[in-house]
């Protein structure tokens, strides 16, 4: 009796850990993935505050209803000058990143359907999982981006944008967990993109598909804008 026993306890440690094992494995691949395509998710949808500001106006007397150039085209000028300064920055643009790497949320999930054929896409929607934090090391000696965690900082909504100081990021980034069709060879994961201050921001969903070894992404559909 007490031999049946402590197979039995064998069987179902060995089941545990194995399962375990497999858990991790799938957590561990759906981590090096988001590592492949990190950047390019980056580049595609980021937000840069300081290259976002329109261009100056033309001042109107409304007593002529004819346009006031005076100081106009100097104002231009130094826009002109400032926004070419910072396009030729060579120094790291700061980004904050969200690093609650989470499932993707009930209302981007009823947008999936609408905007992919599912059927074609093998997409398998039972396999949205608990979150778990993203590890920028791997992307610490980039060198366009200085990737920063946003818990470092005040929460975006409260940032003064005011502040020139540039002690806080030109913008944040988001991603969810990648949810996969059944062969693994694409998947499914939401982003967002917003310039801080809670002035504005836009969310992606984002199709990415593993070719000749490679993951990349296949497309992006923007799903809200703020």
């Amino acid at each position: 009796m007490k031999l049946q026993r402590f197979i039995f306890i064998t069987v179902m440690l060995l089941s545990f850990f194995g399962c375990k094992k497999k858990e991790n494995d799938k957590l561990q691949f759906e981590k090096n993935v988001i590592n492949n395509v990190f950047l390019e998710i980056v580049e595609s949808i980021y937000m840069d505050r300081r290259i976002m500001l329109p261009p100056p106006s033309p001042r109107v007397d409304f007593k002529t209803n004819k346009e006031d150039t005076i100081g106009y085209h100097a104002e231009l000028k130094k826009y002109n000058f400032e926004q070419d300064s910072i396009k030729n920055d060579k120094t790291r643009i700061l980004i904050g990143v969200y690093d609650d790497v989470k499932k993707i949320s009930p209302q981007e999930t009823e947008i999936i359907p609408k905007e992919i054929k599912l059927s074609k896409y093998s997409y398998d929607i039972s396999k949205e999982t608990d979150e778990y934090k993203f590890d920028l090391k791997t992307f610490e000696n980039n060198k366009k981006f200085n990737f920063q965690r946003t818990s470092k900082y005040p929460h975006e909504k409260n940032w003064n944008l005011d502040d020139k100081s540039n002690l806080l990021p030109v913008g944040t980034i988001s991603v969810s967990r990648i949810q996969f069709n059944k062969t693994k060879t694409s998947g499914i994961l939401s982003a967002g993109a917003s310039c801080g201050g809670g002035r504005s921001g836009r969310g992606f969903i984002i199709i990415i598909e593993n070719k000749s070894g490679k993951w990349k992404i296949a497309k992006i559909i923007h799903t809200w804008v703020s």
